[in-house]
């Protein structure tokens, strides 16, 4: 998990990045209102190293209209003007437009602006892609954050533990799978696993199952909460779950003949140096 340091500096990125859009927007100086936490920031999976702070912004509906009366990619012009206000008063930041998200580069953090519209169905937002023309894409992020909250609530929180191991798995090893999918698919392993109402002690019979079972997941999909978008998942990380698999049931075997020292090299190989080795 982040230091407390780390989550302060993101916290005063996101507010910074809100109070100028805001400014830009609606004349006020507000740090919080017309915008939200998404991501890992919102469904507290956050990790080390200090990745993206993601959030939503919520632009009045005349901004909408305004562009709608643009020729060519209205989605493109959209996302370059909010860049630009964010140029305005972060000049030396790198900031880059590139659909459906804002990028403002700071030295210890990125964030991630996605500017949005409210629908009237239970908080749904059209967020702008850039793609084939440009258009608008059906987005419930809170749902995302409801079902993870439940999941790990019927789950003796042990949903977002994994997910924050399975965070450093992927990053350690460089595995092509999206956070966004690692999240439900920890959250399907979990709701299905013999263990699920234990804690600490069965977490390194966790890692083990989930490994075993995410390679049965191969060119397999994953359902998004809220939208219920089919969202295929391939095979490219096959490999790399399998090594994990491997070196996650010989650290279960040295464990058993109280070999932590090599049961933690083993750990770490999956997770990265963060992992104590448990000696």
């Amino acid at each position: 998990m982040l230091t407390d340091a780390q989550v302060t500096d993101g916290m005063t990125k996101f507010k910074g990045v809100v109070a100028c859009l805001n400014a830009a927007y609606y004349g006020t100086n507000s740090e919080t209102d017309n915008a939200f936490y998404i991501g890992s920031w919102a469904k507290k999976t956050r990790i080390r190293p200090p990745r993206d702070v993601d959030l939503y912004f919520v632009l009045p509906v005349e901004v909408y209209h305004r562009f709608e009366t643009y020729s060519g990619n209205k989605q493109s012009a959209l996302l370059q003007e909010v860049k630009a206000k964010l140029l305005a008063s972060y000049p030396t930041s790198n900031i880059k437009g590139d659909g459906p998200v804002v990028l403002a580069g700071f030295w210890t953090f990125n964030v991630e602006v996605v500017p949005a519209f409210p629908l009237t169905e239970d908080r749904a937002y059209w967020v702008p892609s850039t793609k084939n023309g440009g258009s608008y894409l059906k987005t419930k992020p809170l749902h995302e954050v409801d079902a993870i909250e439940a999941a790990d609530q019927r789950n003796n929180s042990n949903v977002r533990r994994l997910v924050r191991m399975l965070k450093c798995w992927q990053a350690n090893c460089s595995v092509p799978l999206r956070s966004f999918y690692l999240e439900l698919l920890a959250t399907e392993f979990i709701d299905q696993w013999a263990y699920k109402s234990m804690s600490y002690f069965y977490y390194d019979w966790m890692c083990r199952d989930f490994f075993a079972w995410l390679i049965s997941k191969a060119n397999s999909y994953v359902l998004a909460p809220g939208t219920f978008e089919i969202m295929w998942i391939g095979d490219s990380w096959k490999s790399q779950a399998e090594t994990a698999s491997m070196r996650a049931h010989k650290a279960c075997e040295y464990e058993k003949t109280n070999k932590e020292g090599e049961a933690g090299d083993e750990w770490q190989k999956i997770f990265g140096a963060d992992v104590p080795k448990w000696v």
